[in-house]
């Protein structure tokens, strides 16, 4: 189907910021886009369907809604084998791209594979966003090829273009920090990084419970330090937009309680309140 273009001049400098389909796959289509519109997100983030009906029925609703569009890769998380892997992720960034989003957020490569095997598959993430004209980051996220922050530095120092999404929290969770002592390695990767994931991790773990609980101040300010960073620099560098995702998840990422599985805290209703943050502290 021919896709809305959206007009990049209108975009200019704008902050755009997407609710995450992640801890909302119980609603059908049509609840999640009308709670997403209620609560004055601009688009959506997600992982689209491979059967092609279903993936044009989402693109349909969200662009009738008026919204924009992320789309994510994730599923590759679940192919361990090399190849199967690299086709895997093929097939998946093709689907999104058919879509024609704002860009796609994948998660690529292994903690494990060989710097040679995920230098591959970054290679053919370089081709299909080449040939698609569709843009493709690379989420800072834990078991990845970004898992680790001196994981990921190699990886910088080959690819100076190479573009990511800063989920910051997973290094706050691998580091066992956060990352007080890693200033030197954070101005290195900044500049790469073109999407946020706006959740707040803490040293023990990629989510706090509540992050407007007092005694998630420090953890909070942290985060927000890192994003101011990389939203000067993204302004600095020209950038059309600047988009954010709050992306606070359902169990287990959020606390329960024992025995009854209780969760501590509403998902949804944190990634509300972050929107609102984040639109009071970057909106200009």
């Amino acid at each position: 189907m021919q896709r809305q273009k959206h007009d990049k001049t209108a975009m200019s400098q704008q902050l755009y910021i997407f609710a995450p389909h992640w801890g909302s796959a119980h609603l059908s289509r049509e609840a999640f886009i009308d709670r997403v519109k209620e609560a004055g997100f601009d688009g959506i983030e997600m992982s689209l369907p491979m059967d092609v009906e279903e993936r044009e029925a989402w693109c349909r609703a969200i662009e009738d809604a008026g919204l924009l569009l992320i789309a994510q890769q994730w599923e590759t998380v679940f192919h361990a084998d090399f190849e199967t892997h690299k086709q895997a992720l093929a097939e998946y960034l093709l689907n999104a791209c058919a879509a024609q989003p704002l860009l796609i957020n994948t998660h690529t490569g292994k903690d494990f594979y060989s710097f040679a095997q995920n230098s591959e598959l970054l290679d053919l993430c370089d081709r299909i966003s080449l040939e698609t004209g569709v843009p493709i980051v690379h989420e800072i996220h834990r078991s990845r090829f970004s898992g680790h922050p001196m994981l990921l530095l190699p990886y910088l120092q080959q690819r100076p273009a190479l573009a990511l999404n800063a989920d910051l929290s997973h290094w706050c969770c691998a580091c066992e920090s956060l990352l007080e002592d890693q200033s030197q390695m954070l101005s290195q990767v900044f500049p790469h990084v073109q999407h946020i994931h706006a959740r707040v991790g803490h040293s023990q773990g990629p989510q706090v419970n509540d992050f407007r609980a007092p005694e998630h101040a420090h953890a909070l300010a942290q985060h927000l330090a890192w994003w101011d960073r990389i939203v000067a620099l993204r302004r600095a560098a020209g950038a059309k937009q600047i988009t954010m995702t709050p992306e606070f998840g359902p169990t287990p990422y959020t606390p329960t309680l024992p025995y009854t599985n209780q969760v501590v805290s509403d998902a949804w209703e944190l990634n509300v309140a972050m929107m609102h943050l984040l639109r009071a502290r970057y909106a200009e």
